[in-house]
């Protein structure tokens, strides 16, 4: 039994009750969870469901309680309900109802852990939008791998999510970036205001390899489709791509600034004042209001940000997410106010993430420079230094407003203290068990011969509560918008399994002939491979068959 489906037993228990008692059943929630108590020694599971309805129905919480207990212990594959405290239930599980989530898991496979919860919400994900000025730095690469991993938690959950990465392909600072790559390319210095670093160079010469003539517009288009090139593969090379790379130069180019100023004029929030069109965002609690359009006819940044947020909530999207760096702070109150200037509700429609700064540590020291940036560490960089896979897993193990600093010694090293070999070596050692199960014919056999009432020895009964907390791992994660929950996770079951592996058998050893328990911890072994591929796979982390 799944703690979902004992959940749902629980809840029907409660109905069943409130039946009897003619109690108000508009009191009952449409549904109830049931979590693993601190204690072992007091079931393998405990609810609060009797606490949550006694102050809606004025009953005590003990008597109810009682009586879920009562409807709840004739519940096949419940062995026994206690009643603890104020009104606890504390639950045991027959051996038999326990092991049955090792056939649940096997067989859901993939899809183990998914849900609902959020079917129905249209989510915009925006990460990363570093400007196509230069590399992907490694703050950019937390976000990369955080912002791909809350994606697939949320469309985990149910949720439609559309990625999206923003280019800031306008403004000043592609202008100072064209005109960086001009000096370059002519043997000049860089403006005091531009851009270095041994890409610029490369860059330069690419275009003046192309192009003899150009001059500062040609840099300007080409230099970013070059850089934007190069950003584009450096996060697929990272395992993290995008449903769409908006251009802010089509909001100019179409016309959406204009657009978007008309919507908020009749939304009754814009005044002109000293040649400027301005935006009140004062009225809904922004620290001051808002230049869109300067008194020289430029627009703002700040324009562009309200076409922008116009524009995605005009392709349907009801949810709008960003996710910004450390120096971003201040940029949720204006964009909060902008959200109500246009009439939407900012708690409901936007939500600002804010993460914190990365460092790449070698021997004890942070490393400060790229051989190719220059000022900066690249994704490039992080990658050559400890791979993909444990960059991934280093970025979304810590929740996003923690600084990191990431070991390159650590995170290289074949040994249990590093987080993503621990996981993976889980991963690797599961599909060794299945392999070398085959090999002496050894196979799960039929669904229907699964004997989950041999699956009864301590670390077995650990390991199958360890596989049953995932779905409510994948939800909160989702909810709260914190993959780091995955990752610990995963490291708890990780050494769950190996508990398991190190006291129960799982291959018979010489003449020994193949049994039912052999048998029933075969599919104990195959589910915790599932669900740590399936972890591993929602934090963008591969799950090796072979280290």
């Amino acid at each position: 039994m799944t703690p979902a489906k004992l959940a749902e037993a629980v809840l029907a228990a409660a109905r069943a009750l409130f039946s009897e008692r003619g109690l108000d059943p508009a009191a009952l929630p449409a549904s109830t969870t049931v979590e693993r108590p601190r204690n072992p020694e007091h079931g393998d599971y405990a609810s609060t469901i009797a606490l949550q309805l006694a102050k809606k129905v004025r009953a005590q919480p003990r008597d109810l309680a009682a009586g879920i207990a009562d409807h709840l212990g004739r519940t096949p594959g419940v062995k026994s309900v206690e009643i603890a405290g104020p009104g606890f239930l504390n639950i045991r599980l027959d051996t038999a109802s326990a092991g049955q989530l090792a056939r649940v898991v096997v067989q859901t496979g993939r899809e183990y852990g998914h849900s609902d919860r959020l079917a129905g919400q249209r989510i915009n994900l925006e990460f990363v939008s570093a400007n196509p000025t230069g590399p992907v730095h490694i703050g950019g690469a937390r976000w990369a791998a955080l912002g791909d991993a809350l994606a697939r938690l949320l469309r985990a959950s149910g949720a439609d999510v559309g990625t999206e990465y923003y280019v800031n392909d306008a403004g000043a600072q592609i202008d100072r970036f064209a005109r960086s790559l001009e000096a370059a390319a002519g043997g000049r210095p860089v403006p005091e205001d531009g851009y270095a670093g041994e890409y610029i160079k490369q860059i330069a010469d690419a275009i003046k390899k192309d192009h003899p003539d150009a001059g500062e517009a040609t840099f300007r288009d080409e230099g970013v489709a070059r850089m934007l090139r190069e950003i584009r593969t450096s996060l697929a090379d990272f395992g993290v791509p995008f449903d769409l790379f908006f251009r802010e130069s089509d909001l100019h180019s179409r016309g959406e600034l204009e657009t978007a100023l008309a919507r908020l004029r009749e939304q009754g929030h814009v005044y002109d004042a000293a040649g400027a069109i301005w935006l009140r965002t004062t009225d809904f609690g922004d620290d001051k209001d808002r230049v869109l359009r300067k008194s020289d006819g430029e627009w703002t940044y700040f324009a562009a940000d309200c076409a922008y947020y116009l524009d995605k909530r005009e392709r349907g999207f009801e949810r709008l997410m960003m996710l910004l760096g450390a120096d971003h702070h201040g940029y949720i109150g204006r964009m909060r106010a902008m959200a109500a200037c246009f009439g939407d509700q900012p708690e409901r429609t936007l939500e600002i993430l804010i993460g914190q700064l990365v460092n790449l540590v070698k021997d004890g020291e942070p490393l400060r420079m790229s051989k190719r940036a220059g000022t900066v560490v690249t994704i490039e960089d992080l990658v050559e230094s400890i791979g993909v896979d444990a960059a991934r897993y280093a970025l979304a193990r810590f929740s996003s407003d923690s600084p990191i600093d990431i070991d390159v010694d650590l995170w290289t090293r074949s040994t249990r203290d590093n987080p993503v070999y621990y996981v993976q070596y889980v991963a690797a050692r599961t599909a060794s068990v299945s392999r070398n199960a085959a090999e002496v014919g050894l196979t799960r056999g039929e669904a229907d011969d699964f004997r989950p009432e041999l699956l009864g020895h301590e670390k077995e009964q650990d390991l199958l509560k360890a596989l049953g907390d995932y779905p409510a791992i994948v939800a909160a994660a989702a909810e709260l918008r914190e993959p780091h929950r995955v990752a610990r996770y995963l490291e708890e079951l990780a050494g769950s399994y190996h508990r398991f592996y190190d006291n129960c058998r799982i291959l018979p050893v010489g003449d020994e002939p193949i049994g039912d328990l052999h048998r029933a911890r075969l599919w104990l072994n195959d589910a915790t491979r599932t669900v740590i591929a399936n972890g591993l796979d929602l934090l963008g982390v591969s799950a090796p068959e072979r280290m």
